[in-house]
């Protein structure tokens, strides 16, 4: 049986923020104790204004090269339309090889945001992309162990493929999931199960993490082996105006699912994100006061979640960082590790 402990990451939000800059938030996140930082990997952003998406790959490298401890994932990466799988195996078979036991491959079913632009292709709908997700993650693992890989599934092929440089161990895969079917996969298949805050309790203690389990057990693993990661949205600041303020550039995230999953052009997300800009703050845990704001993210701990990562909305992520290594880090570590 493993028991996972508390490990504190920050989200390197590669939607708000350039290459070089992301690069000094992480080296500073280490420098402040965080555990992990996760990048998320966009061809384009939820906004077309002042938007970025630097390429997560390239980024992982430099990221890794400039820090010395911490662990580095993609939160998240669809390794099944933009990419082929194998390509994504040797990319982080690279990683691995180069930054053994620091490299997490974080992989989810995608967005026609990023993918629709690349590849001009009928977005599918979610069976579909599953489907392929399943079938991209058994690939890339028969090619981190197995040589000359011939590969023939429903959608991906391979003759006589073989990762030369592969890690010594395989990177950690850890799957996301918004849903119990998903979820349920990544109890199967993954190392690390990943969802996002803010969508009700409900949802996670009812659905999300039982069919992990479910999933494990269907296949005899035990579910404790499974790392359960979540990236919460927080919004904290010594001004409650403030923290308040800076949810509305995140808007799209307070869009439901079904009006954001065909758009694919960051043009129209940002348009259709303006009529709920009032509405952004309640996808986020917004706080002045450090005992309730360690509460609101304690609440996320008792559900059973082991790896937090802490995505924060503001321009200055300096001055975030600095504020919860100071106030909230050690309280959260203190109480619940």
């Amino acid at each position: 049986m493993t028991t996972f402990p508390l490990k504190l990451g920050y989200k390197a939000s590669a939607e708000q923020f350039g290459p070089r800059q992301l690069l000094d938030f992480t080296t500073e996140a280490e420098d402040c104790g965080f555990d992990s930082v996760w990048i998320s990997d966009h061809f384009q952003p939820w906004r077309h204004t002042n938007g970025h998406a630097p390429f997560a790959l390239s980024w992982l490298g430099s990221a890794a090269e400039r820090t010395k401890r911490i662990i580095l994932g993609t939160s998240v990466l669809t390794p099944t339309f933009r990419y082929q799988p194998a390509i994504v195996a040797q990319a982080f078979g690279t990683l691995g090889a180069l930054y053994p036991g620091r490299i997490i491959l974080g992989v989810g079913s995608g967005e026609s945001l990023n993918e629709v632009a690349v590849t001009a292709a009928e977005w599918p709908a979610a069976k579909e992309r599953l489907a392929r997700l399943r079938e991209s993650v058994e690939l890339i693992r028969r090619l981190w162990t197995d040589e000359m890989v011939t590969f023939n599934g429903q959608y991906y092929h391979t003759l006589n493929a073989t990762i030369y440089d592969k890690p010594a161990q395989p990177v950690p895969i850890y799957i996301s999931a918004g849903g119990p079917v998903a979820a349920r996969f990544a109890g199967r298949s993954g190392d690390g199960f990943i969802c996002t805050s803010g969508k009700g309790d409900e949802l996670y203690r009812d659905q999300l993490l039982p069919a992990v389990a479910e999933g494990a057990q269907a296949v005899g693993r035990d579910p404790s082996t499974i790392e359960r990661t979540i990236e919460v949205k927080v919004s904290f600041d010594t001004d409650k105006a403030r923290a308040l303020a800076d949810t509305r550039i995140w808007a799209a995230l307070a869009l439901p699912a079904e009006e954001k999953v065909n758009i694919h052009d960051p043009r129209e997300m940002e348009k259709k994100a303006e009529t709920v800009a009032d509405q952004a703050h309640r996808r986020w845990l917004v706080s002045d006061n450090v005992d309730e704001h360690v509460e609101q993210v304690g609440h996320y701990i008792a559900l059973g979640f082991t790896h937090l990562i802490f995505h924060a909305p503001g321009d200055e992520q300096s001055r975030f960082l600095q504020l919860y290594a100071k106030e909230i880090l050690p309280r959260l570590r203190q109480r619940w590790s």
